[in-house]
């Protein structure tokens, strides 16, 4: 009898496990179908960053209303873009005054007026996460961090959810930088289970783990939820991408006027701007490695065939070039090269971005943004 009862209770479970399968089936197949659809909106885009994120902390009204504003956004439309990823820091939403949903009311009306305005426009628009340290850092290292910023985007999906959901993207987090793939993936699935909760239809852009690179990317595994674009960063080579930059690599700060693609002539004398040997011999393989559009193509590819093994959308939401120190005709020669390659797999792009050092426009605060047509060209705009 015992045994029978055994048995019995078997089969009941799995006949609803079962059950549960066929059921969950089909929703993932159609959240696939939306996710697909909707990375429809996602071709064309620019960064909208240093606004409502990576400011050391300056977020005040008298720093939002004039970085980025309501001309701005018209001419990102004007220009030929049909979304803006939004990059918004975690540290203000939690800030005081909290409104009834438990996030900063008066932060969050400007960032309401900055997302409606851009729908407005015809723009999608990505909400995406973009935490600095030393929040990120306690989100990679514990799990008081991972509760927070779980609540954190509780609170902010269900205050969107409101929101065209063919238009509103939510990503769950810029560059996590955990380089424990395993953490990271538990990470996510709990975020994005927390926002399917109370936005049961908006997409969600889920990251790899580290700095979000196509290698990051390859070692994901998609999440049980179908409604998901993943999505990739390419900076690389980063010594011709980030030359002359205060970040990353302490040698990079060296280099100037580097040429895309390079050539042994082109990099004899250049090589020696950086004094370091051991850096210098790192520096050499830039142009050893022969970097140029069909290398960067075979790169994308990868990307690419991860996305078709498992079925899913991608889109590449960061790539560019930092101006300060880099030639036009090479910056704009690698913009193409990259824009190109994604185009060719069919992989949607956001360049980083649209005002500042990476920027497609030249503005200084209270006038106009003035487009640079040459890199505005080399993103296929304006044909």
């Amino acid at each position: 009898m015992h045994l029978k009862l055994i048995s019995l209770a078997a089969l009941v479970a799995f006949g609803v496990s079962a059950t549960a399968q066929d059921q969950a089936a089909p929703d993932r197949a159609a959240g696939l179908r939306t996710a697909f659809a909707r990375a429809q909106h996602l071709k064309r885009g620019i960064n909208a960053s240093g606004w409502f994120a990576q400011h050391a902390g300056d977020y005040s009204a008298a720093w939002t209303d004039k970085y980025t504003d309501a001309q701005d956004i018209a001419l990102i439309a004007k220009m030929g873009f049909d979304n803006v990823r939004l990059s918004v820091d975690a540290t203000p939403l939690e800030g005081w005054p909290h409104g009834a949903d438990g996030l900063n009311s008066e932060f969050l009306a400007r960032l309401d007026k900055a997302v409606d305005t851009m729908l407005a426009d015809g723009l999608a628009v990505t909400i995406d996460v973009h935490p600095e340290e030393p929040y990120k850092l306690r989100v990679k290292t514990t799990d008081d961090g991972v509760d927070r910023f779980t609540m954190l985007w509780r609170r902010l999906a269900a205050h969107y959810a409101g929101r065209d959901p063919e238009r509103v993207f939510f990503e769950v987090m810029n560059e996590p930088e955990v380089s424990d793939a395993y953490r990271w993936a538990g990470i996510q699935a709990r975020v994005a289970a927390a926002i399917r909760e109370v936005a049961p239809r908006q997409t969600i852009i889920a990251t790899g783990p580290n700095y979000s690179d196509i290698v990051d990317l390859l070692k994901m595994h998609p999440l049980e939820d179908g409604n998901v674009i993943y999505n990739f960063h390419f900076y690389d080579p980063h010594e011709f991408t980030h030359q002359g930059a205060g970040w990353g690599a302490a040698w990079w700060t060296y280099e100037h006027g580097i040429p895309y693609p390079a050539t042994e002539s082109s990099m004899a004398e250049l090589v020696k701007q950086v004094p370091d040997l051991a850096n210098r011999y790192q520096f050499e393989n830039y142009w050893l490695d022969h970097w140029d559009g069909h290398r960067i193509r075979l790169l994308m590819d990868e990307g690419a065939a991860w996305g078709k093994v498992n079925g899913v959308p991608l889109i590449c939401n960061e790539f560019g070039v930092f101006r300060d120190h880099s030639e036009p005709a090479s910056r704009n020669a690698w913009i193409k090269d990259v824009r190109t390659a994604l185009e060719a797999d069919g992989i949607g792009w956001a360049m980083w971005d649209y005002r500042g050092n990476f920027g497609v426009v030249l503005k200084s605060d209270g006038q106009v943004a003035q487009p640079d047509p040459a890199t505005a060209a080399a993103l296929g705009l304006g044909k």
